[in-house]
């Protein structure tokens, strides 16, 4: 085996299990680490795929930014074991059912979806680069991606108009 092969094997194996982990933990603190494991796992898997601006945005903004307002929002609610003894059987017997019926639906859908193949021949090393990335944005995709800034500019303007409504103020 090569070695991108053996590395390639070692991510899937630890981002499959950290992500088990996510799921399966009973502490939320110890929940979100794993997840934060899963996103380092991820950014190699998309080293591995050429495509290193990925990997970057994804160590910055999700393992960083994101991870971190999980922590705080998780430590400001202040979980106790008491809410999950209070689950009825029917709340965990509704999990189970939409758990099963989104299980089914993934893998008739994998199964129908078809994978392109290797082909040494068109490959191009520049696939992943931030370069190629922009040319992309800035020539085929520039109206969605200038109507997404405005979208979140307005979004922007508005937490802040909300944020900073003084007492007795009129709600919009």
């Amino acid at each position: 085996m090569k070695p991108t092969e053996i590395l390639f094997y070692a991510l899937t194996a630890i981002t499959l299990l950290s992500a088990s982990f996510v799921v399966t933990a009973r502490n939320p603190i110890h929940s979100v680490l794993a997840l934060i494991l899963t996103f380092f796992c991820l950014s190699g898997h998309y080293i591995l795929l050429n495509a290193q601006f990925l990997a970057a945005v994804n160590i910055i903004v999700y393992a960083g930014a994101i991870m971190v307002l999980f922590l705080f929002v998780i430590m400001f609610l202040n979980m106790k074991t008491e809410d999950e003894e209070s689950k009825t059987t029917i709340t965990k017997l509704a999990a189970v059912i939409v758990g099963g019926v989104l299980l089914v639906v993934m893998v008739a859908v994998f199964r129908a979806a078809s994978m392109a193949t290797y082909n040494p021949s068109t490959y191009s090393a520049k696939v992943g680069l931030v370069e190629n990335l922009g040319l992309v944005l800035y020539r085929d995709y520039l109206l969605p991606f200038e109507l997404a800034s405005v979208l979140l500019l307005v979004a922007m303007v508005g937490a802040v108009m909300l944020g900073k409504r003084e007492p007795g103020d009129r709600h919009y």
